[in-house]
């Protein structure tokens, strides 16, 4: 990086990260641009010569979390479980980023995809993997392998958020519960592989 270009990647990187806060606390819909730009210390106007719209800017901050979460979990169609119990750790470690991607799931259900969509995508890199394990024999191929990445991420983040607020050893506690009660119910849906993923 040049040092001409620093202060401008800098200023982008506050605006990234003000609307990360900011989309997880309003959603997209009641996300202000205004405040954004307010806690990137920066101008509308220099938002949206980063990013066109609102909408646009949701889709690129999204993408980074995804990207985050699939670097953090590395899913391992040989061991569903452990899969499930990493991205559980995950989000109850970083609540307000399960707050982001539910957003998005809520307010974008019905828009069409753009054709780079970064969800779009790790879905359907994530469905071709499952596919592939249950043609190895390492995964039950009676599943629609949709159905199986769908169920996983549900059941993994159903505690993210705990359903009233506990004190902190509390909290280590019943996620630690919860946690075990995850990779049972996975373990049960899907069960590990017995036997190590062919090499190619």
């Amino acid at each position: 990086m040049s040092p001409a270009s620093a202060p401008t990647e800098a200023t982008r990187d506050r605006i990234v990260a003000a609307a990360k806060n900011e989309f997880a606390r309003h959603g997209i819909a009641g996300a202000r641009v205004d405040r954004i730009a307010r806690e990137a210390k920066t101008s509308k106007e220099r938002v949206y010569a980063y990013f066109r719209s609102k909408e646009n800017l949701y889709g690129f901050v999204a993408g980074e979390e995804l990207a985050a979460v699939a670097e953090a979990t590395r899913m391992d169609p040989t061991d569903l479980p452990g899969y499930a119990g990493r991205v559980h750790d995950y989000f109850a470690t970083h609540p307000d980023n399960y707050r982001l991607m539910m957003w998005g799931q809520l307010e974008l259900a019905d828009a069409a995809p753009e054709p780079d969509d970064p969800v779009q995508e790790t879905v359907r890199r994530k469905v071709t993997q499952l596919r592939q394990a249950q043609q190895a024999g390492q995964l039950d191929p009676s599943w629609d392998p949709l159905d199986i990445l769908v169920f996983l991420n549900q059941l993994a983040a159903s505690w993210a958020i705990p359903p009233s607020p506990i004190d902190s050893l509390q909290r280590e506690t019943f996620l630690a519960d919860r946690r075990a009660a995850i990779v049972a119910a996975v373990q049960r849906l899907f069960p590990a592989a017995t036997q190590p993923p062919t090499q190619k």
